[in-house]
């Protein structure tokens, strides 16, 4: 069976939750599948390959609030080519062109992975045409996934019987046996805190940064892993609001072993989002058995935790005294993660791909 997937701007070693989610699923699957994985050229970085995966590299932007589009069009052009039996469309803003799929009879997936237009970054033309886009995908999907069950009971009316959860998967991990990498960074384990994730306002990390300056004298740094891309005056301003520099620790984007160092000897991880469709990088934390601390939003209850593990979304004060208190007494812990398997993941996905090619 041959699958495109386009919405991703690719993988491997691509930040985002989208690109880990896509790099986590397709080499899973077993030799009876084949995709062709739409990525954007200019984020390319590895070129590793699997064996049931062919890259196509399109020419795109990064320029925010086009990029996505013009390289969904492109990547919609070239299905109708190649004819798969099935088109796999990551999140609403790449569905666009959809009813050109459905008009040339190809079956298209779409995998809801947040409502982007709840995001910050975008001013009023671009959320209003990512809320066009989402009403485009629910009609002309012939199937819709959603990693947020939250989400989906909001679309069920619309959607009916082609609306499915099925959740992110658990990373597998290997905690890192060396530290070399966090004494770089001037890091002790065990006494920092650590949070993950694209520097974009969504993230929160603004909240973060001003739940840390309240607390006193803190007996951890804080470290902020995660790249900039179009959201660069953001960056500049939560750098801005760091009072202690020695105490806060940037480090880019990071993946592999430095990323592993940075989970395996942290003392707490914080989610602060305002807003997310799944948080993969919270999953890896309870993978890591890190104690956390994550923001009152829906996404972060689709996760089994404590009523005090989390804090109201935007209270800055409130979280600095939840860390306060968590830094006292640094504790590994045990979560119920049975319902992440990211090999259950594929099996559901592949049956919804057998069903629409009408494969027994």
């Amino acid at each position: 069976m041959k699958v495109c997937v386009f919405g991703t701007r690719g993988f491997p070693l691509v930040q985002g939750g989208v690109e880990k989610h896509c790099e986590s699923l397709y080499p899973l699957f077993d030799s009876r599948y084949r995709f062709c994985v739409f990525r954007r050229k200019p984020y390319v970085r590895s070129s590793q390959t699997y064996p049931d995966i062919a890259f196509i590299d399109l020419p795109s932007t990064r320029i925010k609030g086009f990029e996505a589009f013009f390289h969904s069009f492109l990547a919609t052009v070239c299905c109708l080519f190649l004819r798969p039996d099935v088109v796999h469309i990551h999140n609403i803003g790449p569905a666009l062109f959809s009813p050109l799929l459905r008009l040339f009879g190809l079956k298209t997936v779409l995998t809801y992975h947040s409502p982007n237009y709840e995001h910050k970054k975008w001013g009023f033309f671009a959320r209003h045409l990512l809320k066009l886009s989402e009403r485009i995908a629910f009609r002309t999907a012939d199937k819709v996934i959603f990693v947020n069950r939250f989400q989906m009971e909001k679309s069920l009316k619309q959607l009916g019987g082609k609306a499915c959860y099925i959740p992110n998967g658990i990373p597998s991990v290997k905690p890192a046996s060396e530290s070399s990498y966090i004494s770089q960074l001037g890091l002790e384990p065990g006494k920092y805190i650590l949070s993950v994730g694209r520097i974009t306002p969504e993230k929160g990390f603004d909240c973060l940064l001003k739940a840390y300056a309240r607390i006193p004298r803190p007996g951890y740094k804080l470290v902020i892993a995660g790249g900039v891309e179009a959201e660069s005056s953001y960056g500049d301003g939560l750098k801005a609001l760091v009072k202690e520099k020695e105490n806060v620790v940037f480090t880019g984007y990071v993946y592999g072993e430095k990323l592993n160092q940075l989970f395996t000897f942290a003392g707490l991880y914080v989610l602060s989002s305002y807003n997310e469709g799944f948080p993969m990088v919270l999953l890896e934390a309870m993978t890591y058995r890190l104690d956390v601390l994550v923001s009152d939003i829906p996404a972060a209850h689709l996760v089994s935790l404590n009523g005090d593990d989390y804090f109201a979304k935007g209270n800055d004060e409130e979280l600095a005294a939840k860390m306060d208190l968590r830094m006292r007494g640094p504790r590994k812990r045990t979560y119920a993660l049975e319902s992440f398997d990211w090999r259950r993941i594929v099996s559901r996905v592949a049956g919804i791909y057998d069903s629409l090619a009408g494969n027994p």
